[in-house]
């Protein structure tokens, strides 16, 4: 039997390879920003346990900025959508997102503190502190990890897009500036008006300092 005649005999399996195809791209991409993820939330954890004041700023603007990519490329993706009007129960928060903050909080010392302008297109200037908002971030993603863990592909996709364009980008971007606000005080050498930006610079200084000669 030729495929021409099979192919008529079934007119749905163009439209079915179609789906079948679609399905794969999903999960390959869900895999992806998944091990995106993990690897963020396993980074932030290390940083936060095991490095040195001085580390951390440089470590964590390394973390931040992969983890911003992986936003970018959910947000510039095709819609997710919710199979149910409420979304399912994820289980509990992990237990060490307590710890991981107070261990952030320890860690940046003076510098985790910030101002920042939380919408461009309304400028208001906002103080946060480094370590709510990584932590913020670290939760908002566990969320999906959990469903994609339970094998809930398209639910942590959209909860992933989500969250990153409700809450956890904005975060993101503002502590990747606010790091990069710290390395760029200690290595340019910047004209200094007020003892503001004086104490940041100093702050920034000692702490990079220490990471160098621990």
């Amino acid at each position: 039997m030729s495929d021409n005649s099979t192919t008529e005999q079934l007119p749905g399996l163009a439209a079915l390879e179609a789906l079948i195809a679609v399905e794969t791209e999903t999960v390959r991409f869900a895999d992806d920003i998944a091990a995106s993820v993990r690897s963020f939330l396993d980074g932030l954890r290390v940083v936060a346990a095991q490095a040195t004041g001085g580390q951390a700023v440089s470590l964590l603007l390394l973390q931040i900025s992969q983890i911003a990519l992986t936003g970018a490329r959910l947000g510039v993706h095709r819609d997710f959508a919710p199979r149910d009007e409420y979304q399912p129960d994820d289980g509990p928060d992990p237990d060490d997102l307590d710890e991981l903050r107070l261990q952030l909080a320890g860690l940046l010392g003076n510098l985790d503190v910030y101002s920042y302008v939380f919408d461009p297109y309304d400028p208001e200037v906002v103080e946060g502190l480094l370590s709510d908002d990584l932590t913020s971030i670290a939760a908002d993603l566990a969320v999906g990890v959990r469903h994609y863990d339970a094998g809930d592909v398209e639910e942590a996709l959209w909860w992933w897009q989500f969250s990153y364009v409700s809450s956890w980008g904005a975060l993101a971007g503002s502590s990747m500036k606010a790091l990069l606000s710290v390395v760029a005080h200690d290595r340019l050498d910047v004209d200094l008006d007020t003892t503001q930006e004086l104490e940041l610079v100093e702050a920034a200084a000692a702490v990079l300092d220490s990471g160098e000669n621990a």
